[in-house]
C-alpha cells in the first residue's frame, strides 16, 4: 500500500476497451504532428500565448513550464502535460500541436506544460540512472504547480497528467508511485503531494523492465538509454542500439528498474487510468512499432483490473467505446462527469 496523505485515491472499477481514431496521427518517438493536420480549434489555440511562460521550477534551463489560466470564480481543475520524445528530444510546445490545448481551456480546465532535463543531459552529467532526471523533474514540477494553487486559482485535488510516449510513461509513473511529498522539508514545494486525480495517456510504455518487454513483444528495443545503455548521447540514433546489453544487465540494475518502471508500482490506491494506442495488440509477437505497441496497455490494464483500479484501454477495432479520445476522458473526469 502506498502512502499519499490527503490525496491518496482508491479507484475501483473495471477495464473498458475501445478505439481512438485520433492516435492515427500521433507522434512516433520524438516526432511531432504538424499544425496543418490539426482541427480548427487546435489551430486557433496555437496562437493563444500562455498566461505565464518559461516559469522556472528549478535551476536548470530545462526546468521551466508554461501555464494557461482559465478565468473562473472558483479554483479550476488542471491538465498537467508532459511532452514525449523518448526523454531525449521535444519540448513543452507539444501541448499545442498534440495536446488538444483548446479542448481543455474551452472546458474550463487550466493547463500546464513542462520541459524537463533529458536523459542525454543526465548521461553527459554522469547521473545514474539517467532516467531519474526527467521523472524527478516531472514530480518536482507537479509539486511546484501545487504550491502555486492559491495564486493560480487551481484546485490542487483535481490534477490530471497526460502525454505521449515517454511523456505518457512519466505520467503513469506519477500516477502509481508512492507520494514523494516530504512533510518535514524546509522547502514548501517539497511538502506538496505528487499524487494525481487521474491520468489519460497515449502510446505509453508501461514498463521499463527489459524482461517484461521481451516477453510481451519479442522485438522490443526501447528503454536501455534510461539506465545508461546509450553509447553516444550526442547521436540520438544510438538510443535503442543496446537492448541486448540492457537485458543482460537486468538483474544487476533491478533496483533502478523497480524504482522507475510504472508497472511495478501499481496498487489498489491508484487513480483511474485511460490508455490509448493506435494499433491493436498482438501479445507474444513482433510489432511494427514495438516502442508504442498496445501490448504495453493490455498488460497494464490486466494488472490494474486485478487490484481493482478503474481503467479504460483503447485501441482500433474494439466496440463499445466509452471515450473515443483521451481529451474526452480527461475533460469528463476533471469536470466531474463519467
Amino acid at each position: 500500500m502506498k502512502f499519499g496523505g490527503w490525496l491518496a485515491l482508491i479507484a475501483v472499477g473495471s477495464c473498458a476497451r475501445g478505439t481512438d481514431a485520433a492516435n492515427a496521427a500521433t507522434q512516433s518517438s520524438g516526432a511531432k504532428a504538424s499544425a496543418a493536420s490539426l482541427d480548427a480549434p487546435a489551430r486557433r489555440a496555437a496562437a493563444k500565448p500562455p498566461t505565464l511562460a518559461e516559469v522556472p521550477y528549478g535551476d536548470h534551463p530545462r526546468q521551466v513550464l508554461d501555464f494557461w489560466r482559465v478565468e473562473s470564480a472558483t479554483p479550476t481543475p488542471l491538465l498537467f502535460f508532459i511532452h514525449g520524445g523518448g526523454w531525449v528530444a521535444s519540448s513543452k510546445s507539444d501541448v499545442v500541436n498534440l495536446g488538444r490545448l483548446s479542448e481543455y481551456l474551452n472546458a474550463g480546465i487550466s493547463v500546464v506544460s513542462i520541459n524537463y532535463r533529458l536523459v542525454t543531459q543526465a548521461l553527459d552529467a554522469g547521473v545514474k540512472p539517467p532516467v531519474q532526471w526527467p521523472l524527478h523533474d516531472a514530480a518536482r514540477a507537479l509539486q511546484f504547480v501545487r504550491s502555486k494553487a492559491g495564486q493560480w486559482n487551481i484546485d490542487k485535488t483535481r490534477i490530471a497528467a497526460t502525454g505521449f510516449s515517454a511523456g505518457a510513461c512519466s505520467s503513469l509513473w506519477l500516477a502509481f508511485h508512492a507520494d514523494l511529498a516530504d512533510p518535514r522539508s524546509a522547502d514548501p514545494v517539497a511538502r506538496e503531494s505528487t499524487r494525481l486525480f487521474c491520468a489519460g495517456v497515449n502510446i505509453a510504455q508501461t514498463t521499463l523492465d527489459p524482461r517484461q518487454m521481451k516477453e510481451w513483444t519479442p522485438n522490443s528495443r526501447y528503454g536501455g538509454h534510461a539506465f545508461g545503455f546509450m553509447p553516444d548521447p550526442k547521436n540520438l540514433k544510438t538510443r535503442d542500439s543496446q537492448f541486448a546489453q540492457f537485458l543482460a544487465a537486468r538483474d544487476q540494475i533491478l533496483p533502478w528498474i523497480e524504482e522507475f518502471s510504472p508497472f511495478g508500482w501499481v496498487s489498489a490506491d491508484d487513480p483511474p487510468i485511460y490508455l490509448s494506442y493506435r494499433t491493436p495488440p498482438a501479445l507474444g509477437h513482433d510489432d511494427k512499432d514495438p516502442t508504442h505497441t498496445a501490448n504495453f496497455g493490455v498488460k497494464l490494464a490486466e494488472k490494474l483490473q486485478s487490484v481493482g483500479v478503474e481503467c479504460e484501454l483503447v485501441y482500433p477495432g474494439l466496440q463499445d467505446v466509452k471515450h473515443a479520445q483521451t481529451h474526452e476522458y480527461l475533460v469528463n473526469r476533471l469536470k466531474g462527469r463519467r
